[in-house]
């Protein structure tokens, strides 16, 4: 046992010290932005690009998460989204969840695991979402825009939500190519001890309604994907 707990300890110690490497190498202080018009600007040629009219005018989008264990229909125009995962399904109201519906098996579920289920549905759906249509929140209630320069001379565009979500404060610095598309986003929020650490958002498809939107991720090996998206009216 005494050896037992000598070997916890010293997996323990290379567990911290990596970590410690790991942030001391990878980890970048949140820059900061200009505050402009130029920013407002730029984030509309970003909105452009993407065809976000088209986007407004989609009703109903699906996708998937965490390797295909969450499953999305969201119905954009009443605010509605059936969210899957594992044997549950959650009919959630994001306009008052006390109306959503839950169930496991197709049997409905009441009383105190029945509000955890649907906690648990919005968080799942607040982050997987994000994956999915983030560059068109970039003027969502409780957003700060700003321009970072860039050391190749162009300019990134900084958006923080200062409200909103499960984690407000989170940071996105986004890189565009000339024409407004998105290239990818550095990240610092709350979940990541690291600040900095990139996510790609060069993977898109044109979906039935006419919007751009991702069909994967990568951050670094990680592939992040998105399943079957779909957006259709």
């Amino acid at each position: 046992m005494r050896k037992l707990g000598k070997i916890l300890l010293w997996i323990l110690a290379l567990v911290f010290i990596l970590a410690g490497i790991l942030y001391t190498i990878y980890n970048e202080e949140l820059p900061v932005g200009i505050k402009s018009d130029h920013a407002d600007s730029l984030a509309l040629k970003m909105l452009t690009a993407l065809n976000y009219e088209a986007y407004k005018d989609t009703r109903f989008l699906e996708w998937s998460f965490a390797n295909g264990k969450h499953h999305y229909r969201w119905d954009k125009e009443i605010n509605t989204v059936n969210v899957t995962w594992s044997d549950y399904e959650v009919q959630l109201n994001l306009n008052e969840s006390t109306k959503s519906t839950v169930s496991k098996n197709h049997i409905d579920i009441d009383g105190p695991e029945k509000q955890k289920l649907i906690n648990k549905a919005i968080s799942f759906f607040n982050n997987d979402s994000f994956w999915l249509v983030a560059p068109f929140k970039v003027f969502d209630p409780g957003t700060k825009r700003s321009i970072v320069p860039l050391q190749d001379g162009s300019e990134a565009l900084l958006v923080t939500y200062t409200s909103g979500g499960d984690t407000p404060g989170d940071s996105y610095l986004w890189k565009l190519q000339p024409n407004g598309f998105p290239i990818s986003f550095k990240m610092w929020v709350n979940i990541i001890p690291i600040g900095g650490i990139e996510a790609s958002w060069d993977e898109w498809q044109v979906t039935e309604s006419g919007a751009f939107l991702p069909s994967k991720h990568r951050i670094g090996p990680i592939s992040l994907e998105m399943g079957d998206v779909r957006g259709y009216e």
